[in-house]
């Protein structure tokens, strides 16, 4: 990668396909929602960690941003537990 590429997706040049970077950004954006809605709420990690039905140490990998650590499926019940619900928006890439 040149110092001049640019990509429309952060995720674009360490994926391996377009799909693994949809799936990346999915992940990733779902992940950061969460954790505001985390932090907002004044929480420990340990009161967040009760909330979201995880350990709290997932709950420190969730809000230091490590996506790799989380599934979408694991992401989509973590938001559950906080009594939210997850709406999927397609659009053309």
């Amino acid at each position: 990668m040149r110092k001049s590429d640019s990509y429309p997706n952060v995720w674009d040049p360490i994926a391996n396909a377009a799909e693994q970077a949809a799936n990346l950004h999915t992940r990733s954006e779902l992940l950061e929602k969460i954790g505001e809605i985390v932090r907002q709420s004044g929480w420990t990690e340990s009161d967040a960690a009760r909330h979201c039905r995880i350990s709290q140490p997932r709950m420190d990998d969730l809000l230091c941003g490590r996506v790799a650590h989380f599934s979408l499926d694991a992401l989509v019940n973590i938001a559950t537990a906080l009594g939210l619900r997850v709406h999927v928006e397609l659009a053309p890439a």
